[in-house]
């Protein structure tokens, strides 16, 4: 029988859930309080809440925020990433929030609806930022567009350039004259 305690929990969860647009599950297994303590507080810090969960109350909290998926993931002792809307961000936080103490293990995450493994975690957290990426987009956007200005504009340059020549020899044989 449910307690209000667990209810409350679960509700929590699901707020949680719902409200991030992706989520991290991780194995803390071999960690001390305080090393939970200095991960949490590192994560707090990119606006990342990292939480130690019980599998039943959280596979219950996912099924009701509609993120079945998730609860695939739910085995063993299970931390759990949530962050905002920037999926980049999270994944990159945590895996440097973690990365000093070998005993946490990436068990796989969620992004959306879709759940991701280990090295998609990895690599999501070794995309460039999003600004940077904004600014390669519009470089590539921007190259192609100035290499066909450039080569419109060359035959317009080059009769320029066949007029001053022109008038620079008529200039010349005339002060010849």
């Amino acid at each position: 029988m449910p307690t209000d305690a667990k209810r409350a929990t679960v509700a929590q969860l699901k707020q949680a859930i719902a409200g991030s647009n992706a989520a991290i599950v991780a194995d803390y297994r071999g960690l001390s309080v305080a090393e939970l303590q200095a991960i949490r507080r590192s994560l707090r810090l990119s606006g990342v809440t990292y939480r130690i969960v019980k599998n039943r109350l959280a596979r219950i909290a996912a099924s009701e925020a509609g993120r079945e998926e998730l609860g695939d993931l739910l085995d063993g002792p299970t931390g759990l990433a949530l962050g905002g809307t920037d999926e980049v961000a999270l994944a990159r936080a945590f895996l440097d929030a973690v990365r000093p103490y070998k005993a946490v293990t990436v068990r796989g995450g969620l992004i959306g609806d879709r759940r991701i493994d280990v090295d998609s975690v990895t690599r999501l957290a070794a995309l460039p930022p999003r600004e940077v990426m904004l600014a390669q987009l519009a470089g590539g956007i921007a190259a192609p567009l100035s290499a066909m200005a450039s080569v419109i504009s060359a035959p317009l340059r080059k009769l320029g350039y066949a007029l001053s020549a022109l008038a620079a020899q008529k200039g010349a044989s005339e002060q010849a004259s």
